[in-house]
C-alpha cells in the first residue's frame, strides 16, 4: 500500500511539474502569436502603467508590454538552456564513455583537465570566461558549455566505469564482440537514461545561471527580452513598481522548480522500473 502511495504521489508530481514545462515550451514556440504587444517598442508617454486592455501587466519604465516581454523571455531563457544542454550532451557523452572504456593516458589526461576545471565554482568560472570573451549571446552559450560539459563528462565515465564490470558486458567481451559494439549496444543504452534524468535535473540550474548573468549585464544583451535582464532593469522602481520585479521572478521560479520535481519524479520512477 505505502509503495503504490509513493507511485501515485510521484505520478501525481511528474504529471504537474510536466504540465508545467510543457506550457512553457508551447508558450517560448509560440511566442510571438501569443505576445499581444512588440515586446521591445518603446512608449515612454505610456511608462510604468498599470494593467489595461491593452496591456494585460502594465508597462516597465520604458512604456514596453510586460506580458510580451515575459512570453519572449521564456523563449530567451528556456532556448538558451536547451542549446546550451544539447551541445553540453554532445561533447561530454563522447568523451565520457571513450575516457571510461579506454583508460590509459586518455583516461588520465581527461581526469587532470576535469579537476582543473572543477576546481573553480562553475558560476564564477562562466563569469570569468564571459567577462574574457565579451558579453554576447554566442559567447554565453560557449562559457555555459565550458562550464557544463566537465560535470558530465566526469559523471558519464564513472557510469561506464560501472557498467564495464556488468556480467552482460564482460560476457560480450568474452565472446569477442568488439569495443564499438559493446559501447553502442551495452553501454550506451545505460548511460543514457541516467544522462536523460541528470538533464531534467540540471536544467534548471542551467537557467538560473543564464537569468544571474543577465541580471549582471553579461547574458543576453537588450533590447531582447530575458527574465535576469528584466529583473535587473526593475530595481530602481522596486519601492514603488514590486510587481516588475515580482513577474520575471515567478517565471523563474516556476519553471526551475517545475525541472527540478519533473528530474527527481523521473529518477525515482526509473529506478522504481529497474527495481
Amino acid at each position: 500500500m505505502t509503495g503504490l502511495t509513493k507511485r501515485l504521489g510521484q505520478h501525481k508530481l511528474m504529471m504537474l511539474s510536466g504540465s508545467i514545462i510543457a506550457a512553457m515550451v508551447i508558450i517560448a514556440i509560440f511566442a510571438p502569436f501569443l505576445a499581444p504587444n512588440d515586446p521591445n517598442l518603446v512608449d515612454l508617454a505610456l511608462k510604468l502603467q498599470g494593467p489595461s486592455t491593452q496591456y494585460p501587466l502594465g508597462t516597465d519604465h520604458l512604456g514596453r508590454c510586460i506580458l510580451s516581454r515575459l512570453l519572449f523571455g521564456t523563449q530567451a531563457s528556456l532556448g538558451v538552456a536547451v542549446v546550451v544542454m544539447g551541445l553540453t550532451v554532445l561533447i561530454s557523452v563522447p568523451l565520457g564513455i571513450y575516457a571510461g572504456y579506454r583508460g590509459g593516458w586518455f583516461d588520465a589526461v581527461f581526469m587532470r583537465i576535469c579537476e582543473v576545471l572543477l576546481a573553480f565554482p562553475s558560476f564564477l568560472l562562466a563569469l570569468a570566461l564571459i567577462g574574457f570573451l565579451g558579453p554576447s549571446l554566442i559567447n554565453l552559450i560557449l562559457a555555459m558549455v565550458i562550464v557544463q560539459w566537465v560535470f558530465y563528462a566526469r559523471v558519464i565515465r564513472g557510469m561506464v566505469l560501472s557498467a564495464k564490470k556488468r556480467n552482460f558486458v564482460l560476457s560480450a567481451q568474452i565472446s569477442g564482440t568488439s569495443p564499438l559494439k559493446i559501447i553502442t549496444r551495452h553501454i550506451f543504452p545505460t548511460v543514457i537514461t541516467q544522462v536523460i534524468v541528470l538533464i531534467f535535473m540540471d536544467i534548471g540550474g542551467v537557467i538560473l545561471t543564464i537569468s544571474g548573468l543577465s541580471f549582471l549585464g553579461l547574458g543576453i544583451q537588450p533590447p531582447n527580452p530575458e527574465w535576469g535582464m528584466m529583473i535587473n532593469d526593475s530595481k530602481p522602481f522596486f519601492r514603488n513598481y514590486p510587481e516588475l520585479m515580482l513577474y520575471p521572478g515567478i517565471m523563474i521560479f516556476l519553471i526551475v522548480v517545475a525541472f527540478n520535481l519533473f528530474g527527481e519524479a523521473l529518477r525515482d520512477a526509473l529506478d522504481l522500473k529497474m527495481e
